[in-house]
């Protein structure tokens, strides 16, 4: 099992995932791009990577995807930096496993993985974030060393702010 950058070598498996996850809201946030031309898609992740042709707001963020056997079982999203906005309600880390891989601990290596990362990356304080009701993250923030750093109301929902240090 590894984190590898998307790749046209996992298209299928990607476009596999994608259909499981259904209507289900889709974290992190660059599994809604557009995928019918993946190649676009690719390109795309790449700019967020370098900073590049971004939406006003967003800052660079790395795409990685989990796979063991050419299979893709999870994605993360890592911000190399955070704005004012992300700072508050988004964080350093978005991630998600695939539907038919939950229940296996994935979760939690994936963010095992997420945060050494950012270390290699020089992020030495990491902000995670997830709902109050989210139970299964807030544990998987603190398993991997996560101390609940404060709470926002954000549209009606309790978001907990996480920090991991160095």
């Amino acid at each position: 099992m590894k984190l590898v950058k998307p790749s046209k070598k996992y298209q299928t498996s990607y476009l596999g995932y994608i259909k499981e996850l259904g209507d289900e809201e889709r974290y992190p946030f660059p599994l809604d791009f557009a995928y019918d031309d993946f190649d676009a898609l690719l390109e795309k992740l790449e700019n967020f990577a370098l900073g590049k042709k971004m939406p006003t707001g967003y800052v660079a963020s790395t795409t990685l995807w989990l796979v063991e056997n050419e299979e893709i079982l999870g994605v993360t999203n890592l911000r190399h930096k955070l704005n004012k906005q992300i700072m508050f309600c988004g964080g350093h880390i978005g991630l998600s496993i695939r539907p038919s891989q939950r229940g296996k601990s994935l979760g939690n290596k994936l963010m095992n993985l997420s945060i050494k990362k950012l270390h290699c990356m020089g992020v030495n304080q990491i902000h995670i974030h997830c709902y109050k009701s989210n139970l299964k993250s807030a544990k998987i923030i603190m398993n991997n060393g996560g101390v609940l750093d404060s709470e926002i109301n954000d549209k009606e929902k309790i978001v907990q702010r996480y920090i991991v240090e160095d």
